[in-house]
């Protein structure tokens, strides 16, 4: 059975982990614009990649753990830089999808060092000036973070669905692969919904 960390968080105790979300959150926008700006040469996003590799081992997240997260986006930025490879060449193709992939490393080391709680409440204090204007912060920040906790276990339901046609010894379908996934996550943000529904969240009642 495949591992997958359905909680994202992985805890240990790093330097990374106890940076304070706030700051992560920081740092992961001056991170994804550097490597956004300065990937101008396969060569630079290759450094970009390393220093969110080495970020991935300061916080000791498990190889396994990493694989599992960071190898579901492969095959889409595969057929994106095939494109741009046959429209601007390979170097372009390999330095913007080198930046891309950097970037979601970076986001994900995010996500593993960081406890729900902390995120939400990093969000909330970054949002917190918008709430001068009537913006619902509360509910935007909800809604960013559950965004991010839900990555993972939608990667879970394609690896679920993926094993159980391995194990029956299905060959490969799109909509045999698609259908089961759909069920799944629409069956998960009825859950979802209704358990926010239960606890009174977007009620404005006074």
């Amino acid at each position: 059975m495949r591992q997958v960390p359905l909680g994202v968080y992985v805890n240990r105790q790093s330097p990374i982990h106890r940076i304070p979300a706030l700051a992560k959150f920081g740092l992961l926008f001056i991170f994804v614009l550097a490597g956004a700006l300065l990937s101008r040469t396969p060569g630079y996003a290759l450094i970009f990649i390393a220093l969110a590799g080495l970020g991935y081992l300061i916080a000791r997240i498990p190889p396994t753990i990493a694989l599992h997260q960071l190898w579901p986006p492969l095959p889409l930025l595969i057929i994106l830089g095939g494109y741009l490879w046959w429209q601007s060449g390979w170097q372009i193709a390999a330095s913007t999808i080198g930046s891309i992939y950097s970037a979601i490393m970076a986001a994900t080391l995010l996500t593993l060092t960081t406890t729900h709680t902390e995120m939400l409440e990093a969000v909330d204090r970054i949002l917190a000036p918008l709430g001068k204007l009537g913006l619902p912060v509360d509910t935007i920040s909800l809604a960013i973070s559950m965004t991010l906790r839900l990555i993972p276990l939608q990667l879970a339901t394609v690896h679920e669905v993926l094993d159980a046609r391995k194990a029956r010894g299905a060959g490969f379908s799109i909509v045999a692969f698609g259908v089961p996934v759909l069920v799944r996550s629409l069956r998960r943000a009825t859950m979802l919904s209704d358990a926010l529904i239960a606890r009174g969240v977007g009620d404005d009642k006074p």
